[in-house]
């Protein structure tokens, strides 16, 4: 009930709070200060803007209207969204395709046990939560171009190698290498949409990209036992060839994708180039974001309790979505003993998934606000949780993973966006993605070693650790929105306070002091 009454409560708030910020605003004329077109390629059109964009000085500024604008951003989706949709997935079926290779005989292979086989699943975690943050921040330096298709080729070729290990110790090495790789992907792809996209306009395209994503690795398991009928051929057994090819295909798209920044795209005309940079650096705050790397921005992202509290939110959603993917499968075994048909009835949860995801996520945007869609996911997670720990029928139980899949994949991309809407500084923001993307994949770390071979069909253990994440995050959820609540609260208090008393937002700041307290200036709105 709190959490209702606080959503109603800003939605009853959101436009006075927006009509009062639009006041102070106008009273700052915004400096483009290196801004490519600025000047040169700008030109005054129509009314002034009603929809939120910050108040800028015309004369020196590009401008659209909503028309021109929503075009804009059609152009940057059609350049984006496909290209890493398609390196995501390549991401994602790399860290399967251990999974699939174990039902091509991987554990006979290599003589494996079942703690042995699960081992193995938590070496990639380790590396992946440690090289999280020097991996985004390595991309910041060297710039998307160069640092993704790096990361994508070293691991193409460390998944190939892995489809040629003789031993149990050489399946460790291989996976160690490829968690401190993959680690920089995820997180640098939702970096790199920071980079283009406004802070409320984001969340819709990583549901679309995970959406994606989520259909076509729906199909994997099917695609995997195709590949898995090769054995033989070279001399190799099944899994191997699964490791290979993938490996190859991670290879080619690291070789054949690259990454336009919004200030050398040059699908983009000058003008297009300078308005998102613009709406980008100065979509929070009337005095610009910092864009520079200091180690202060790294300290401040460690030491924000916001990033931490995250951190356990996004435990709470991975864990759901790593488990339910080692145990559907058992249910759907029951129904028929074709590996075939298995894989395929795995399917339809995703597809659903995908297609609730993206109408949350749209309205998510619409609305700014991102808890509503976290609590509904977690919601559903428990629900379906509890429909698979008590002992039903398995048609139950598969009705119970379409909540799990469904809750778990809509709560994903609104905890990333809401983090990533909260921070403000670049390098600030990169950190703390990496932080809670690194650290938050942990909790998958111990759903890999709770789902036993020996506990099914009705995985006590795994399902009563998957509920204890999920009510951590439902305790860890409402006193992170009831902080954000009070410091907005309390912030648009002050600036109130100032504008009776004649002084703009800055207050006793300068300019500069306020880019670089950043999320912590007066102005900020937190998103709830």
């Amino acid at each position: 009930m709190k959490l209702l009454s606080l959503a109603s409560s800003a939605k009853r708030s959101r436009s006075a709070d927006d009509h009062e910020e639009a006041a102070t605003d106008q009273t700052h004329a915004i400096e483009l200060q290196s801004l490519p077109s600025a000047g040169t390629n700008s030109t005054k059109r129509d009314a002034p803007r009603e929809d939120g964009l910050r108040a800028v000085d015309t004369s020196i500024s590009p401008q659209l209207t909503i028309q021109e604008e929503r075009r804009l951003w059609k152009k940057v989706d059609a350049r984006l969204l496909p290209m890493l949709t398609v390196v995501y997935l390549v991401s994602v079926f790399n860290q399967g395709s251990i999974v699939h290779a174990r039902s091509n005989n991987l554990e006979v292979g290599l003589n494996l046990t079942d703690s042995q086989f699960r081992i193995a699943l938590v070496m990639f975690t380790i590396p992946y939560c440690v090289f999280a943050i020097p991996s985004v921040l390595l991309l910041r330096v060297l710039r998307p171009s160069r640092w993704l298709a790096a990361l994508m080729v070293t691991s193409g070729i460390v998944i190939t190698l892995t489809g040629l290990v003789k031993s149990y110790a050489s399946l460790l090495g291989v996976r160690i290498c490829l968690g401190a790789l993959e680690a920089g992907i995820f997180p640098g792809i939702i970096y790199y949409l920071t980079l283009w996209y406004p802070r409320h306009l984001l969340h819709f395209r990583i549901a679309l990209l995970f959406g994606a994503a989520s259909v076509a690795n729906s199909f994997s398991g099917l695609i995997a036992y195709g590949i898995g009928r090769m054995a033989g051929k070279g001399g190799l057994l099944g899994w191997s060839w699964i490791f290979i090819l993938e490996g190859i295909m991670t290879v080619i798209v690291g070789v054949v994708v690259f990454f336009d920044l919004p200030s050398t795209a040059t699908a983009l005309s000058l003008e297009e180039r300078a308005f998102i940079q613009l709406r980008k650096k100065y979509d929070n705050s009337s005095v610009g974001e910092e864009e520079g790397l200091e180690r202060r921005h790294v300290i401040a992202a460690l030491k924000d309790w916001q990033v931490w509290m995250h951190v356990l939110v996004l435990m709470s959603v991975l864990a759901p979505l790593a488990g339910v993917s080692l145990f559907i499968p058992s249910i759907t075994r029951s129904w028929s003993h074709s590996p075939a048909v298995t894989q395929l009835l795995t399917v339809p949860p995703y597809i659903v998934a995908a297609i609730v995801m993206c109408f949350a996520a749209f309205y998510s945007d619409k609305l700014k606000m991102r808890f509503p869609v976290v609590l509904a996911g977690l919601v559903c997670c428990m629900i379906g949780f509890l429909m698979n720990i008590c002992k039903l029928r398995s048609g139950v139980r598969y009705f119970g993973t379409f909540f799990i899949v469904i809750g778990s994949y809509s709560a994903l991309p609104g905890s990333i966006a809401w983090l990533s809407n909260n921070l403000s500084g670049q390098s600030k923001r990169a950190t703390g993605l990496a932080l809670q993307i690194g650290v938050g994949n942990l909790s998958t770390a111990v759903v890999y070693t709770v789902y036993r071979q020996a506990d099914a069909p009705r995985y006590l253990l795994g399902h009563g650790v998957e509920l204890a994440f999920v009510g951590v995050g439902l305790l860890v959820l409402p006193v992170t929105v009831a902080v954000y609540t009070r410091i907005n609260g309390s912030r648009q208090a002050a600036l109130r306070r100032r504008r009776l008393r004649g002084e703009g937002p800055e207050g006793r700041w300068t300019k500069e002091e306020m880019r670089m307290l950043g999320d912590r200036a007066a102005e900020f709105k937190y998103t709830l």
